[in-house]
């Protein structure tokens, strides 16, 4: 979508577009208010800022609905679609390795109450299974903030490969 486009989308429409990227409820108003942004530079700016404000509310709302990393993706939606994107190579993964993510996904969510998030797009299984080891020996309020740092992660990639200034370019919303 041309940013011009998502400039003058109806409030509803760009509220659909926006959610894709995080289902942050004050990020996606936020957001939404803002426009008209003129360029996606100026869009990705003001989005990465409001997103640096996210605390543990806004990941438990974004996370409400966000599969773990393994699982398939439910639904046919853009955001289900945009996660079975990021988490390709997981199609690839080792059985063994696929194991241990699961398993060690299931101790983050006892030691954090919540799912394991983490940008997958661009990362192998392995590199995920890393990060999700190393994260657990992190402290809550630690955690929370490298779990937002990701979030944010997700949220512009997202918006990169949906809005675009090329009048000839069809970002077509594949994600890297």
């Amino acid at each position: 979508m041309h940013i011009d486009e998502f400039d003058t989308l109806g409030t509803a429409a760009a509220r659909s577009v926006v959610s894709v990227w995080a289902s942050v409820p004050d990020w996606v108003d936020a957001v939404v208010a803002a426009r008209p942004y003129g360029s996606t530079a100026a869009l990705r700016a003001h989005a990465e800022r409001t997103a640096a404000r996210w605390s543990r509310a806004e990941l438990d709302a974004a996370l409400a609905d966000h599969p773990r990393i393994g699982a398939k993706p439910s639904g046919d939606g853009a955001q289900a679609q945009a996660s079975r994107r990021e988490q390709a190579s997981m199609a690839d993964a080792d059985a063994d390795v696929s194991a241990r993510i699961a398993a060690q996904n299931r101790a983050y969510e006892q030691r954090f109450g919540r799912v394991f998030l983490v940008r997958a797009a661009g990362r192998s299984p392995e590199e995920m299974l890393t990060e999700l080891d190393r994260r657990l020996g992190h402290d809550e309020p630690t955690e929370v903030a490298e779990a937002c740092g990701q979030l944010a992660e997700i949220a512009l990639l997202r918006l990169r490969e949906s809005i675009t200034d090329d009048l000839t370019a069809d970002p077509g919303g594949t994600a890297s």
